[in-house]
């Protein structure tokens, strides 16, 4: 019965997501298209911004360029540089602080995907300023257009540039969620290839895989449309053919365009078919350890897709043949499997492990039961998880 539920919820859902304001953001993309971003906030009038990012970016000067370029347009800002990982309703509470106190109008995210749903809790707390972050958790809770939003990714693989969705953690109670609203979507994304070029290896190698991750759920998911799984074939495509590239030589510019692209065609890819179990489960694991998203999907990626069965067959198998390793294999299993095994390849390749370390067996009731809530009745994965299941996946990734 449960189960019945779960797959009429995600079929209304699909109906109704047709009458949906799934706008696309205003794209700037190439090398140097940073510097066109001061006149494109300038455009609609504003005067100030709040800028969200960690202090990492700030360490490494990568915003001076757009300072600069604000200036010179007489935008006055006011930057919040606190964002930690996994951002917390803290930050949030902070930095729409700070917005409120500079009479910002507009909010400008320059980071990876920390900074970016940090700036889109801002947004949602501007558009609702009587609803507190947990009251908008889940979906469709804002409702109300946020202010002219900017997203600057310094990373490839979250895709939040393009996305519904805000994950937020409450550092108290370790529960990672989502806020997830249409209205949340990026009114304008720049994809600056130079902003990646320094990005250490092994983030490039996690947020490469988090993409992929987000390309793969997506095409498998029951609510995927003609759109959405051109997107993820695109994206996915991408991704194998630059991914190592870009983490081995990160100085080759082509190699982090292409990540950026891949990473932009599938978070839009997911903002509509939705992710699946593997992002759930992930969640979890970052509320409860830190561990960085990222390199939580891409360990657990090929293990879900081996539970998934036959299930994925049809669609990874097309996958096989999308990325040309398919034509050695007859059946649409064999097809699947050897899709899968690339994927672990790709990840022995970048040394990512295959385990997480850390899980603590007696948090992993606790860490099932809010997966499940997560991913049910929302997600529509190819094979919906009950409590066993997802106990046995959590067992599986321990060392």
């Amino acid at each position: 019965m449960y189960k019945a539920f779960c797959r009429t919820y995600q079929h209304t859902l699909k109906l109704a997501s047709k009458w949906m304001n799934y706008r696309l953001p205003e794209v700037v993309e190439g090398e140097n298209s940073l510097l066109k971003l001061p006149e494109l906030v300038r455009k609609p009038g504003i005067n100030h911004v709040l800028i969200v990012t960690d202090q990492g970016i700030t360490a490494l000067g990568l915003m001076q360029p757009l300072l600069e370029g604000l200036h010179a347009q007489q935008i006055r800002y006011a930057i919040y540089d606190q964002t930690v990982p996994n951002p917390t309703i803290t930050n949030i509470e902070e930095a729409y602080e700070l917005y409120k106190r500079n009479h910002c109008e507009g909010i400008l995210a320059f980071g990876g995907g920390s900074p970016m749903d940090c700036a889109k809790g801002v947004a949602a707390r501007v558009a609702r300023p009587n609803l507190t972050i947990p009251q908008m958790k889940g979906l469709l809770k804002i409702r109300k257009e946020m202010p002219p939003f900017f997203a600057i990714p310094t990373t490839a693989g979250t895709g939040s540039e393009a996305t519904v969705a805000a994950v937020v953690s409450n550092g108290e109670t370790h529960e990672k969620y989502a806020l997830m609203d249409p209205v949340l979507i990026p009114h304008v994304a720049v994809l600056d290839p130079l902003l990646t070029v320094k990005l250490p290896p092994f983030i490039t190698a996690t947020t490469g895989m988090d993409a992929l991750t987000h390309a793969v759920e997506a095409y498998i998911g029951l609510s995927n449309t003609e759109e959405t799984r051109r997107y993820s074939r695109e994206a996915v495509t991408l991704i194998f053919d630059n991914v190592y590239t870009a983490y081995s030589d990160g100085e080759n510019v082509a190699a982090r365009k292409n990540m950026q692209k891949a990473s932009y065609l599938a978070g839009v890819a997911f903002t509509r078919a939705y992710v699946g179990n593997v992002h759930a489960i992930a969640h979890t694991l970052g509320g409860f350890y830190g561990v960085p998203h990222g390199l939580a999907n891409a360990v657990l990626l090929p293990y879900l897709l081996e539970f998934y069965g036959e299930t994925v067959h049809k669609p990874l198998a097309e996958l096989a043949d999308l990325i040309g390793i398919g034509a050695s294999y007859q059946s649409l299993a064999q097809k699947s499997a050897a899709f899968i095994e690339a994927i672990k390849q790709l990840n022995r390749d970048m040394h990512i492990p295959d385990k997480i370390e850390g899980i603590v067996n007696r948090d992993i009731p606790l860490m099932v039961e809010r997966a499940l809530k997560e991913a049910n009745p929302l997600y529509p994965v190819p094979k919906i998880m009950n409590k066993d299941e997802m106990f046995y996946i959590y067992q599986i990734i321990q060392p």
